[in-house]
């Protein structure tokens, strides 16, 4: 971790960059999309949508917004980029508030149908050619016979044990809390640094350890790898992340012996969910997809579904499959990733992150992800589909 006297002498020398860093992170921290795009009646909507034999669309509803996202976007565009003397810097910078004006833009229309979707591809893309024809070759694959460790019988308080137990391989504190208000079955809170368990879910013991390479091994170790950077924007999440700390996340399940082909396919579903929404599909249309023609069982179906439909159209889940093939390549060269680990960065933010290393603005890292020590999967198929992913 870097000394206080360095810090101090850093924020000496670059006092305009970090007073812009010091303003983005306070306005950064009021908008974490995930708290509000997960609907907080999901049970109830699909209740009614089994109800009704799957005719229905759910009728979600979403958290309040807790701040003005006009006042907001002004704030972001207020900064004084022109102090920043360095172009490189600059040039990053501005990516970073352009990034966090679509996401404002993200949450103020969360609910209000193509509005959203239309925002949401601004942050996150729709899946290319190339990513469903990747999703294809994974689903062509005949489903591998289910093991006692992919039945669902360990509980969320179960689970919240078998967590702590594996996060004291790591030096940062894990923070627990239970909801109901998600869309997943466990994620990581980067704001708030917490480890979120659905309370209603049941868990295999594959999933555990799933979750844990996840969520602990990959979006913890780059949270709290973040908070120690000098720069908050490590911490909060340079553009285009989310490709590659998913790409990380899920390696991180194959490196531990987690990844399955079940899983494998999961990706590849939420790339067709996500497909489904620019061919203007409704949540029954997803559903019909996913349950009846690619034979998911009704709760997995609503869950990519959900997951995809949420605000009106998110295509975040897009990037998952599209991170783990982009990841797997520097794996397989032998690249030295550790850079990856600084914080919520991309791949695309590598040479920028060395060029800040000169500048004396980037550190070392603190906290490694175990998993990545050594290869622990033992399936063949998953090997041969990697390395086949377009």
């Amino acid at each position: 971790m870097i000394e206080e006297k360095e810090r101090q002498a850093l924020q000496q020398y670059y006092a305009d960059l970090f007073e812009i860093d010091a303003n983005l992170d306070r306005l950064v921290k009021r908008i974490e999309l995930l708290n509000y795009v997960n609907p907080q009646n999901i049970e109830k909507e699909k209740h009614r949508f089994f109800a009704s034999k799957y005719s229905i669309e759910p009728e979600f509803k979403y958290p309040k917004v807790k701040f003005n996202p006009f006042k907001l976007q002004r704030l972001f565009f207020a900064q004084r980029l022109e102090r920043i003397q360095d172009d490189t810097v600059r040039k990053m910078y501005t990516d970073v508030i352009n990034y966090y004006s679509n996401m404002i833009q993200c949450i103020e229309t969360i609910g209000k149908g193509k509005r959203f979707y239309y925002n949401s591809l601004s942050v996150y893309g729709t899946p290319t050619e190339k990513d469903v024809q990747n999703a294809q070759f994974i689903l062509h694959y005949e489903d591998e016979p289910l093991s006692m460790d992919m039945e669902k019988v360990f509980t969320p308080l179960e689970a919240k044990e078998y967590f702590m137990e594996f996060s004291q391989q790591y030096d940062f504190p894990l923070q627990v809390r239970f909801s109901t208000h998600i869309a997943a079955d466990a994620m990581v809170s980067n704001s708030s640094k917490t480890l979120i368990i659905k309370k209603n879910s049941k868990f295999s013991k594959n999933q555990l350890l799933t979750l844990a390479n996840h969520e602990i091994g990959v979006h913890l170790v780059t949270t709290f790898n973040g908070l120690e950077q000098p720069l908050k924007i490590f911490s909060n999440g340079m553009p285009k992340n989310v490709e590659t700390q998913e790409g990380l996340a899920i390696l991180s399940e194959y490196m531990g012996g987690a990844l399955t082909l079940k899983r494998l396919k999961e990706l590849a579903h939420r790339v067709m969910a996500s497909d489904s929404l620019i061919k203007g599909y409704s949540f029954a249309d997803t559903f019909d997809l996913i349950h009846n023609k690619y034979k998911l069982d009704r709760e997995e179906a609503f869950s990519i579904t959900l997951r995809a439909h949420r605000g009106g159209g998110f295509t975040k889940d897009r990037l998952y499959l599209s991170g783990l093939r982009k990841i797997f390549k520097c794996y397989k060269k032998e690249e030295n990733m550790e850079v990856l680990f600084m914080g919520k960065v991309s791949l695309d933010d590598v040479e920028n992150i060395k060029y800040l290393r000169k500048l004396g603005l980037v550190q070392k890292i603190t906290h490694k992800s175990h998993s990545f020590d050594q290869k622990l999967n033992t399936n063949s198929t998953l090997d041969f589909i990697l390395n086949n992913l377009k």
